[in-house]
């Protein structure tokens, strides 16, 4: 996700091997957005309390769902030509809970869902 928001051509990501379905659908979609409006997002994005809350190795597609908290706010979003910082709202949430499905796929695990919860963490 940190390659695919801070080029602004999208092409360095790969996010294709790590995101299938809706989760690689919306963040594309996403970041298409930010780089459309000359915006890159650029530094680190951490994720931590990740729990399994549910799992089903027996599946037709084995999938497991987790609960996460991500913290972006070493994620700052900037201006794609100056490298300035874009304005965003002060009370924008930093770090928040966001549960995930990631399912087994013949090449691997991929996130098929995230869904962030809309409260802190």
């Amino acid at each position: 996700m940190e390659k695919l928001y801070a080029d602004q051509t999208g092409k360095s990501a790969h996010l294709d091997q790590y995101a299938a379905s809706a989760a690689l659908k919306n963040a594309q979609a996403d970041s298409k957005r930010a780089h459309d409006g000359g915006n890159v997002i650029v530094g680190d994005v951490t994720i931590t309390e990740s729990t399994v809350t549910k799992a089903d190795a027996t599946a037709k597609i084995p999938n497991v769902a987790l609960s996460n908290c991500l913290d972006i706010s070493k994620w700052q979003t900037v201006d794609a030509k100056t490298k300035k910082p874009a304005d965003l709202p002060d009370n924008r949430l930093l770090k928040y809970l966001i549960v995930s499905t990631v399912e087994k796929y013949p090449e691997g695990w991929r996130v098929t869902r995230d869904e962030p919860q809309g409260k802190s963490c």
